[in-house]
């Protein structure tokens, strides 16, 4: 029966990883919904996102069958209960991605981002799908040193987000206050995901390693 408990643990993780894959890819098509103004792609992350959270109760539901069946041991209390955290980092990674797609559909046909703030945005997001893309190969491969680097990269994600508030409050911001305050939530919304990432980088590293690390 413990050999069996184990194998359904293990399925919990791996369906992690699956989650943690269309979560990267949420946030990937989004940026390219926003950039693009694709209302086709826009419209998709929208709808996929009820996936992500199916898949998140799913994952909530079997990880408290887990522990209600029989209690487990430290080691896997520690699995199960940071494997529920982590499906709520990214089900919330999930429904920013969907915020951001629906500003690309707000602004449609419109361009949601201005030109100068284009390139800004799209190194969030590929800062952001960085992130999710190491947590989701630390788990893979039980590996927690590459999700170290994760606070690092949030470190580069904040001072983008410090950097389009100086040009949005500069005096040679010439895109009016609707496209101002759009540019502000969607910051906002980067900014959030790549913070999930970090605290999802966190559970892992205490999957595997029974590290708490700091933070």
């Amino acid at each position: 029966m413990r050999e069996n408990y184990r194998e359904e643990l293990d399925a919990v993780i791996d369906d992690i990883i699956q989650m943690t894959d269309m979560v990267q890819t949420a946030v990937n098509d989004a940026t390219r919904s926003l950039l693009t103004a694709d209302l086709t792609v826009a419209e998709q992350v929208i709808s996929n996102d009820s996936r992500t959270d199916a898949l998140h109760d799913d994952l909530e539901q079997r990880a408290f069958v887990l522990l209600a069946r029989q209690a487990p041991v430290a080691g896997e209390l520690r699995i199960v209960v940071a494997a529920m955290r982590m499906t709520f980092e990214l089900a919330r990674m999930g429904d920013l991605a969907a915020h951001v797609a629906k500003i690309a559909r707000l602004r449609y046909p419109e361009h949601a981002v201005p030109a100068p703030l284009e390139p800004s945005f799209n190194r969030m997001s590929e800062l952001a799908s960085e992130m999710i893309d190491t947590a989701s190969q630390t788990l893979a491969k039980r590996n927690s040193e590459a999700a170290r680097t994760l606070a690092d990269e949030d470190e580069e994600m904040d001072k983008l987000r410090r950097d389009q508030f100086k040009l949005l409050l500069g005096n040679d911001w010439e895109h009016g206050v609707e496209m101002a305050v759009d540019a502000a939530l969607l910051g906002r919304y980067y900014e959030r995901i790549a913070d999930h990432a970090v605290a999802l980088g966190r559970r892992i590293i205490l999957v595997l390693t029974g590290e708490a690390p700091e933070g």
